[in-house]
């Protein structure tokens, strides 16, 4: 890979919540959701302009409290979602709405970041998703092929399908379900199938993994103790229908068959601290991106669990340099390349993985 001088975009306040704007394929855009008890948070929108190596971007204020979460519409450039405390009575809740951004800011900016003159906008309320009977939001993930008018959100143990009504002016709560067992269990991240005509869901709650139909609400299968620890985030491959990658505090990155999960396919151990998100690439799904709070971001070329097991992204003379020379792993159905690591992050190293909609494999982004 070339090494070309990375491009720093900073922040005025803390960032956790990252997201490529999704319904945007012409343009390297992501947005950016801060974090700020004292002062009203905000929005930053960002292109990165890959032929000059520049950034240009826009502010929104997000003055419904800090931001934990946030997703943006496949459909509507404009239109995007976010999880957010805000607080009540002395407590903190952790709520979801749906937003749309200004028109003008939809396709992006010519904005230099160093240019502080121009004022935020605000963004448009277009409405709530209501989690007053069900506690805290904790993410909210959007129906991937479809017009934008389906989102599920998951809330404390329920796991809630929404249908958006009137220009996403109104949210129905279409049908929901309910983790049950022992304990206080909780959802901690969830991913929308792009396969099956996107009738499945997958989720994480503690050590365990769940797969769920969207038409019926019922659980289709179950990883329990998928990782040793609390499970982080998880992502389907784009290109492989069954096959669905998670992460989490016991510093693995597992790679699963949800038709067997007796056992993962592939396990990473190249973390050294939690690992909080893992994404696929969008066109060429041997790429893997994962981030850690080890202030590591580390792209893998997982090319033999890939769609083109056989396909080459780097030359046999990169691969000879670079793989791991155990004879375990020079058999060619174990075969996986390291192909860069990002370090010196911040310690909440929380949203990498967000490939951007356009332009292939080219481009990350990472947030430290």
């Amino acid at each position: 890979m070339e090494d070309d001088a990375p491009v720093i975009y900073g922040l005025e306040f803390q960032a956790r919540a990252l997201t490529p704007q999704t319904a945007e394929t012409d343009a390297i855009r992501f947005l950016v959701g801060t974090q700020s008890l004292k002062y009203d948070n905000q929005i930053h929108i960002i292109d990165f302009d890959d032929e000059n190596n520049i950034i240009n971007k826009n502010v929104l204020l997000h003055q419904a409290g800090e931001i934990w979460h946030i997703s943006a519409s496949p459909a509507d450039r404009g239109v995007l979602a976010t999880c957010y405390n805000r607080t009540s009575d002395s407590k903190v809740l952790t709520c979801a709405a749906v937003w749309r951004m200004p028109k003008e800011l939809e396709s992006g900016s010519h904005e230099s970041p160093d240019d502080s003159s121009s004022t935020a906008q605000t963004l448009e309320l277009l409405c709530h998703l209501d989690n007053t009977a069900h506690g805290n939001m904790a993410c909210v993930v959007w129906e991937p092929m479809g017009d934008g008018k389906k989102i599920i959100s998951l809330a404390d143990n329920h796991i809630l399908l929404w249908d958006l009504q009137e220009s996403s002016s109104q949210a129905v709560l279409a049908s929901s379900a309910s983790l049950e067992g022992k304990g206080q269990l909780k959802f901690t991240s969830g991913r929308w199938s792009p396969h099956h005509n996107c009738t499945q869901v997958a989720t994480a709650n503690d050590t365990t993994l769940r797969g769920w139909d969207t038409r019926s609400m019922s659980q289709i299968y179950c990883i329990e103790n998928a990782h040793g620890q609390l499970v982080r985030d998880l992502d389907f491959n784009p290109n492989k229908q069954y096959y669905l990658a998670s992460c989490g505090d016991d510093c693995k990155v597992k790679f699963w068959d949800t038709r067997n999960v007796s056992e993962p396919v592939k396990t990473l151990e190249e973390h050294s601290h939690w690992v909080w998100n893992v994404r696929y690439n969008h066109s060429h799904d041997q790429l893997v991106l994962t981030g850690s709070s080890d202030s590591r971001v580390i792209l893998s070329n997982m090319v033999s669990i890939s769609s083109e097991p056989f396909g080459h992204l780097v030359d046999d003379d990169d691969i000879s340099d670079q793989e791991d020379h155990r004879s375990e792993e020079n058999t060619p159905c174990k075969r996986r390349i390291t192909i860069s690591v990002f370090t010196g992050m911040d310690l909440s190293v929380l949203g990498p993985g967000c490939w951007p909609s356009a332009h292939g494999p080219s481009t990350d982004w990472s947030q430290g």
